[in-house]
């Protein structure tokens, strides 16, 4: 089956604290989706890469990635991520009609996660040969606790959990059957999904979904302080050995 990339490009980073949109924020002289569509256009398993981008934004990042080889297409996001996801399942439903394919493979990715490398994009894509449905998952090192009212109720078993990063993939069937699921149910947009995997979860409980292991390097840049994180890497790869 073809790869499809798609990066999720329609967030508008309030958390960050800045005037510009999170993921037109530069780092290294390159906008984060720049980052984002660069390593998936590296990646030998990717045929092609979708950007779903916030619709004030998308032409504009739709001219600043006109270069990349891969990119098939910016699309208008939505409000919610979710809505997002959805615009483009609808967008690749119709790429693999036209192509007469059955299927393809597709991975979601944050475009606030700039520091993807190859391995992960190249495990998540041989991943897909033997499951339906994979997310990126690195071990928590901190105790994680449920609190409530300002108490702590209990200490969860810290070596049974994990942290979900970017990408997740999917065969493109079991992802768009679990969102026509969610969509026909009222309860969905009361407690929405926060991410994919996890709509799958919840609406396809039978579809097993495999962990491909992570990478505290391909941090989500959330607060203006992540940048900095992000830029302090990059420094550390220019160190000569």
């Amino acid at each position: 089956m073809r790869t499809v990339a798609v990066v999720l490009a329609g967030g508008t980073g309030r958390r960050f604290g800045s005037d510009l949109p999170k993921q037109l924020l530069e780092l290294r002289g390159r906008s984060l989706v720049r980052h984002c569509v660069n390593a998936f256009g590296q990646a030998s398993g990717v045929d092609k890469i979708l950007v779903v981008a916030a619709a004030p934004l998308t032409a504009r990042i739709r001219s600043d990635l006109a270069d990349c080889d891969k990119l098939a297409d910016v699309i208008d996001g939505g409000a919610e991520r979710t809505d997002s996801t959805k615009a483009a399942i609808q967008w690749l439903t119709r790429d693999v009609a036209s192509s007469n394919d059955h299927d393809c493979k597709v991975l979601f990715h944050d475009a606030a996660r700039p520091l993807v490398d190859q391995r992960i994009i190249n495990d998540c894509v041989a991943a897909l040969d033997d499951w339906q449905a994979v997310g990126v998952v690195v071990p928590s090192s901190d105790t994680v606790v449920e609190v409530a009212d300002g108490q702590i109720q209990r200490v969860l078993p810290r070596d049974t959990l994990g942290r979900c990063q970017t990408p997740q993939g999917f065969w493109l069937s079991v992802i768009s059957e679990a969102y026509q699921l969610a969509d026909a149910d009222p309860a969905f947009a009361a407690v929405p999904a926060t991410d994919d995997c996890g709509v799958v979860l919840r609406y396809l409980p039978d579809v097993a979904v495999g962990a491909v292991t992570g990478s505290q390097r391909n941090l989500k840049i959330t607060f203006a302080a992540d940048l900095a994180i992000a830029e302090a890497l990059l420094d550390a790869d220019d160190v000569p050995d």
